[in-house]
Protein backbone atom coordinates (compact mmCIF):
# COMPACT_ATOMS: atom_id res chain seq x y z
CA UNK A 1 0.00 0.00 0.00
CA UNK A 2 1.11 3.43 -0.54
CA UNK A 3 1.61 6.32 2.16
CA UNK A 4 0.42 9.14 0.70
CA UNK A 5 1.78 11.16 3.55
CA UNK A 6 5.55 10.14 1.81
CA UNK A 7 4.48 10.87 -1.47
CA UNK A 8 3.20 14.33 -0.35
CA UNK A 9 6.42 15.08 1.48
CA UNK A 10 8.38 14.18 -1.43
CA UNK A 11 6.89 16.43 -3.50
CA UNK A 12 6.82 19.65 -0.97
CA UNK A 13 10.34 18.89 -0.53
CA UNK A 14 11.53 18.96 -4.22
CA UNK A 15 8.50 21.78 -4.98
CA UNK A 16 10.22 23.99 -2.40
CA UNK A 17 8.52 27.28 -0.98
CA UNK A 18 7.30 30.10 -2.79
CA UNK A 19 8.60 30.46 -6.39
CA UNK A 20 7.65 32.77 -8.90
CA UNK A 21 9.00 31.76 -12.25
CA UNK A 22 7.92 34.25 -14.90
CA UNK A 23 7.61 31.21 -17.54
CA UNK A 24 5.48 29.26 -15.00
CA UNK A 25 2.08 29.55 -16.44
CA UNK A 26 0.40 28.47 -12.84
CA UNK A 27 2.16 31.91 -11.68
CA UNK A 28 3.33 31.97 -7.70
CA UNK A 29 3.43 28.98 -5.96
CA UNK A 30 4.12 27.91 -2.73
CA UNK A 31 5.07 24.18 -1.93
CA UNK A 32 3.95 22.89 -5.36
CA UNK A 33 0.78 24.85 -4.77
CA UNK A 34 -0.51 27.69 -7.30
CA UNK A 35 -1.93 30.44 -5.91
CA UNK A 36 -5.42 29.49 -7.76
CA UNK A 37 -5.71 26.41 -6.21
CA UNK A 38 -4.56 27.90 -2.70
CA UNK A 39 -7.34 30.38 -2.96
CA UNK A 40 -10.01 28.01 -4.35
CA UNK A 41 -9.38 25.70 -1.05
CA UNK A 42 -9.83 28.81 1.49
CA UNK A 43 -6.05 30.40 1.61
CA UNK A 44 -6.42 34.02 1.52
CA UNK A 45 -2.78 35.33 2.48
CA UNK A 46 0.38 35.80 0.89
CA UNK A 47 1.58 32.96 -1.12
CA UNK A 48 5.06 33.18 0.31
CA UNK A 49 3.44 32.32 3.36
CA UNK A 50 1.27 29.29 3.02
CA UNK A 51 1.48 26.94 5.74
CA UNK A 52 3.54 23.71 4.66
CA UNK A 53 0.44 21.85 6.49
CA UNK A 54 -2.40 23.37 4.51
CA UNK A 55 -0.41 22.35 1.34
CA UNK A 56 -0.03 18.66 3.16
CA UNK A 57 -4.33 18.89 3.10
CA UNK A 58 -4.78 20.36 -0.34
CA UNK A 59 -2.50 17.24 -1.78
CA UNK A 60 -4.35 14.81 -0.15
CA UNK A 61 -7.80 16.27 -0.79
CA UNK A 62 -7.52 17.06 -4.35
CA UNK A 63 -4.66 15.03 -5.89
CA UNK A 64 -5.15 11.82 -3.75
CA UNK A 65 -8.59 11.18 -2.48
CA UNK A 66 -11.17 13.29 -4.66
CA UNK A 67 -9.82 11.42 -7.79
CA UNK A 68 -9.70 8.09 -6.57
CA UNK A 69 -5.84 7.48 -6.58
CA UNK A 70 -6.48 5.71 -3.34
CA UNK A 71 -8.40 3.09 -4.60
CA UNK A 72 -5.65 2.03 -7.25
CA UNK A 73 -3.15 2.36 -4.46
CA UNK A 74 -4.71 -0.76 -2.84
CA UNK A 75 -4.31 -2.28 -6.45
CA UNK A 76 -1.04 -0.88 -7.60
CA UNK A 77 0.40 1.29 -5.53
CA UNK A 78 3.46 1.99 -8.11
CA UNK A 79 1.14 3.14 -10.49
CA UNK A 80 -0.79 4.98 -8.07
CA UNK A 81 2.22 7.13 -7.05
CA UNK A 82 2.71 8.07 -10.97
CA UNK A 83 -1.03 9.34 -11.29
CA UNK A 84 -0.58 10.96 -7.71
CA UNK A 85 2.80 12.58 -9.25
CA UNK A 86 0.97 12.96 -12.89
CA UNK A 87 -2.18 14.66 -11.52
CA UNK A 88 -0.21 17.58 -9.37
CA UNK A 89 1.53 18.36 -12.88
CA UNK A 90 -0.95 18.30 -15.18
CA UNK A 91 -4.19 17.40 -13.73
CA UNK A 92 -5.55 14.42 -12.02
CA UNK A 93 -8.36 14.05 -15.12
CA UNK A 94 -5.47 14.20 -17.47
CA UNK A 95 -3.64 11.11 -15.25
CA UNK A 96 -6.91 8.90 -14.78
CA UNK A 97 -7.36 9.48 -19.24
CA UNK A 98 -3.67 7.96 -19.03
CA UNK A 99 -4.43 5.32 -17.28
CA UNK A 100 -7.05 4.37 -19.00
CA UNK A 101 -5.73 4.63 -22.70
CA UNK A 102 -3.10 2.76 -21.44
CA UNK A 103 -5.11 -0.09 -20.43
CA UNK A 104 -7.19 0.22 -23.25
CA UNK A 105 -4.26 -0.49 -25.38
CA UNK A 106 -2.69 -3.27 -22.99
CA UNK A 107 -5.47 -5.70 -22.98
CA UNK A 108 -5.20 -7.57 -26.27
CA UNK A 109 -8.66 -6.40 -28.16
CA UNK A 110 -10.46 -6.96 -25.45
CA UNK A 111 -9.58 -10.33 -24.41
CA UNK A 112 -8.35 -9.47 -21.10
CA UNK A 113 -11.28 -7.02 -20.01
CA UNK A 114 -13.29 -4.56 -22.09
CA UNK A 115 -12.25 -1.56 -23.10
CA UNK A 116 -13.24 1.45 -20.89
CA UNK A 117 -13.98 4.95 -21.54
CA UNK A 118 -11.24 7.73 -21.55
CA UNK A 119 -13.79 10.10 -19.58
CA UNK A 120 -10.70 10.99 -17.18
CA UNK A 121 -11.79 9.86 -14.10
CA UNK A 122 -11.55 6.48 -11.92
CA UNK A 123 -14.80 4.82 -11.66
CA UNK A 124 -16.12 1.16 -10.76
CA UNK A 125 -15.13 0.33 -14.98
CA UNK A 126 -11.52 1.50 -14.65
CA UNK A 127 -11.07 -0.62 -11.21
CA UNK A 128 -12.39 -3.12 -12.91
CA UNK A 129 -10.11 -2.52 -15.65
CA UNK A 130 -7.29 -2.28 -14.08
CA UNK A 131 -8.60 -5.58 -11.96
CA UNK A 132 -8.26 -7.50 -14.68
CA UNK A 133 -5.21 -6.11 -16.38
CA UNK A 134 -3.31 -7.31 -13.04
CA UNK A 135 -4.49 -10.23 -12.97
CA UNK A 136 -4.18 -11.42 -16.97
CA UNK A 137 -0.35 -10.10 -16.50
CA UNK A 138 0.61 -10.46 -12.62
CA UNK A 139 2.36 -8.03 -10.53
CA UNK A 140 4.88 -7.77 -13.31
CA UNK A 141 2.71 -6.09 -15.32
CA UNK A 142 2.68 -3.01 -13.13
CA UNK A 143 5.62 -1.89 -14.34
CA UNK A 144 5.17 -2.27 -17.82
CA UNK A 145 1.64 0.21 -16.87
CA UNK A 146 4.06 2.72 -15.38
CA UNK A 147 6.03 2.52 -18.15
CA UNK A 148 3.13 2.96 -20.26
CA UNK A 149 2.21 5.77 -17.99
CA UNK A 150 5.21 7.62 -18.20
CA UNK A 151 5.98 7.14 -21.84
CA UNK A 152 2.34 9.11 -22.05
CA UNK A 153 3.77 11.77 -19.48
CA UNK A 154 6.67 12.29 -21.49
CA UNK A 155 5.14 12.72 -24.61
CA UNK A 156 3.01 15.60 -23.52
CA UNK A 157 5.29 17.08 -21.70
CA UNK A 158 7.40 17.37 -25.40
CA UNK A 159 4.59 18.46 -26.79
CA UNK A 160 3.67 21.54 -24.39
CA UNK A 161 7.83 22.35 -25.09
CA UNK A 162 6.99 22.35 -29.18
CA UNK A 163 3.66 23.90 -28.61
CA UNK A 164 4.95 26.95 -26.37
CA UNK A 165 9.07 27.40 -26.32
CA UNK A 166 8.84 29.48 -23.16
CA UNK A 167 7.80 25.59 -21.53
CA UNK A 168 11.65 24.22 -22.71
CA UNK A 169 12.76 26.06 -19.15
CA UNK A 170 11.21 22.85 -17.28
CA UNK A 171 11.22 19.97 -19.47
CA UNK A 172 14.69 19.03 -18.33
CA UNK A 173 13.27 18.78 -14.63
CA UNK A 174 10.10 17.17 -15.58
CA UNK A 175 11.56 14.46 -17.13
CA UNK A 176 14.58 14.36 -15.08
CA UNK A 177 12.36 13.79 -11.62
CA UNK A 178 10.48 10.70 -13.76
CA UNK A 179 13.57 8.78 -14.45
CA UNK A 180 13.37 6.07 -12.45
CA UNK A 181 10.51 7.63 -10.64
CA UNK A 182 8.89 5.00 -8.79
CA UNK A 183 7.01 6.86 -5.65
Amino acid sequence: MTDVSKLIDAVIDREGAYVNHPADRGGPTCWGITQAVARAHGYQGDMRNLPRSQAREIYRKIYWLKPGFDKIATRAPIVAAEMFDTGINMGVGTAAGFLQRALNALNRLARDYPDVAVDRAVGPRTLAALDGYLKARGRGGEGVLLKALEALQGERYIALAEKNPSQEAFVYGWLAHRIGNEG
